[in-house]
């Protein structure tokens, strides 16, 4: 992480969607009466995330030439999230996701067009060798043609010296079979990413509950040295290979207001310290406090969280 001259923090490469989160608390989506509207995706809140911390940040998407298209654009723009790898596609609509509005795992039913249609173009070996941290999904990873594309350039951008990262934010009705999508995280894995995953999402990919060690064994077993499991209101477990397991609880709330992108949130903090070379403790509390920092607020951040580089 000491080269400087790689100038760009971050490449988020995925989804970038217009959010509809529900309106009433508590409620599943049959019973959710209006929505309101959000930028979302979880590569997208990474990066909208690190430029509001004052990172470089770099997304690659696909989107419709329509008017969401168009919102999608003007909302990355005014916070400094550099969008010349968005490509804007005539024949497909910007991809839509309904939210419900929770404290838990929301619920969610995707109407995906653009956002997968990401081509190897969008991302030239320049600009990976220009990257510190090259970002994506399992909900970006999920469709062709973009799987095939993240993949690829993930091996080039590890062959370049660039730390990859992965939230594997594993949904089931993204995915043709749990197999495909086992097949294709460890192909992901072998290049030693950064991994985020969660309680949630590790029950949703292995079908069953697992003790923490198991989860932890699968991914270093894979070619990963560095995992972190977030545990909700429990807070964060993160395991090193061959240095053990670190535990901090989480932050407490008196009234969480929305739990969509706490995740995001969680791992931007985790990220933006990283890449400022942070220790690992250190990293995992500015990643706790941005989560705390969303779960407290309705769709995006807050603006002022660039107080968060004063805590480094």
């Amino acid at each position: 992480m000491k080269d400087n001259i790689k100038d760009i923090d971050i490449l988020c490469v995925g989804e970038v969607l217009v959010d509809f989160i529900g309106h009433q608390t508590g409620v599943q989506i049959n019973n959710t009466r209006d929505y309101h509207r959000y930028l979302g995706g979880s590569p997208t809140n990474v990066a909208m995330n690190s430029a509001r911390l004052g990172l470089k940040s770099v997304m690659v998407a696909t989107v419709g030439n329509d008017g969401f298209g168009e919102y999608i654009f003007e909302r990355l723009e005014a916070i400094g999230v550099n969008t010349e790898n968005i490509i804007k596609l005539n024949n497909k609509a910007t991809s839509v996701i309904f939210v419900s509005r929770t404290d838990g795992t929301p619920d969610f039913i995707p109407f995906r067009e653009a956002d997968f249609h990401i081509n190897e173009d969008q991302i030239s070996n320049e600009t990976l060798s220009n990257t510190k941290v090259y970002h994506t999904t399992c909900f970006a990873l999920s469709k062709q043609p973009a799987q095939s594309t993240i993949i690829k350039k993930a091996e080039e951008a590890f062959n370049l010296g660039c730390k990859l990262s992965i939230d594997i934010n594993y949904a089931k009705k993204l995915w043709s079979s749990q197999e495909e999508a086992l097949k294709v995280i460890k192909a992901y894995c072998k290049f030693n990413p950064l991994v985020k995953i969660s309680e949630d999402d590790m029950q949703r990919l292995f079908e069953q509950k697992l003790h923490h060690e198991k989860i932890f064994e699968f991914f270093h077993d894979e070619g990963v040295d560095m995992v972190c499991l977030t545990l909700g209101s429990k807070g964060v477990k993160f395991s090193q290979k061959g240095k053990g397991i670190i535990q901090l609880p989480a932050i407490k709330i008196d009234v969480v207001m929305d739990a969509t992108g706490a995740g995001d949130a969680f791992w931007s903090g985790f990220l933006f310290a990283y890449i400022k070379e942070k220790p690992i403790e250190k990293c995992l509390e500015v990643a706790l406090q941005l989560a705390a920092l969303k779960l407290q607020n309705v769709g995006r951040l807050p603006d002022n969280i660039n107080i968060l580089s004063e805590l480094l």
